[in-house]
């Protein structure tokens, strides 16, 4: 199996393991992974603007942005390996005859439990772009760019954590529980895509 021990990964070894004909590292690590970097792309954005006498104003809350957004990062790399680890029960479960007894009476709970990681990682990036919001009006203009790009992956995780839910619902039918999770993240993709537009609309040159 590739190793998902993403947070100790280089990067051309994370790509193979990405590529391989393994089920994880796959999309839902993916997605949490495309957040990371928007992540550190906005803290590259915020080391740029801390310091700066013209930012003197902001400096407390470009400090608390930046711890922030190392919050953001961790989480969304830890998201990306509880993802990795999240379909190994469904996994065991679809191995099994579809009637037998076990896989009938533990699936619907198996990938319920599998949709949170990229549910908490849609939740995350949703966060993530509140907070990028946030800089425009007080990281350095000369990033601005970087900024737009930060919120373009940020909307870009979302999007895809949501394709990593969807994939899942046909096997939620009959969970009274997929119905408020799907109004829940539907409303977070519009939210993510509201702020993502205007964040690079208020950084274009």
């Amino acid at each position: 199996m590739a190793d998902t021990a993403l947070s100790d990964n280089q990067l051309g070894t994370l790509l193979e393991a990405i590529g391989a004909k393994t089920p994880a590292p796959g999309g839902g690590a993916v997605a949490a992974i495309v957040g990371a970097l928007g992540a550190a792309l906005g803290n590259m954005v915020v080391s740029y603007s801390i310091g700066r006498k013209s930012l003197a104003a902001h400096q407390p809350m470009l400090e608390n942005a930046a711890a922030r957004l190392g919050r953001a990062r961790d989480l969304m790399i830890e998201l990306a390996e509880e993802d990795a680890a999240a379909f190994e029960r469904v996994g065991e479960l679809l191995k099994l005859p579809a009637d037998d007894p076990r896989r009938v009476s533990e699936m619907q709970d198996a990938v319920w439990l599998a949709v949170q990681p990229p549910r908490a990682a849609l939740g995350a990036a949703a966060d993530l772009l509140r907070l990028l919001e946030e800089l425009v009006a007080i990281s350095n203009r000369n990033l601005r760019s970087d900024l737009a790009i930060a919120a373009l992956l940020a909307e870009a995780a979302a999007r895809a954590a949501w394709w990593n839910v969807a994939a899942n619902l046909a096997s939620m039918e009959g969970d009274p529980r997929r119905a408020g999770m799907v109004t829940e993240l539907q409303g977070l993709l519009r939210d993510a895509a509201d702020r993502s537009e205007r964040v690079q609309k208020a950084c274009e040159w």
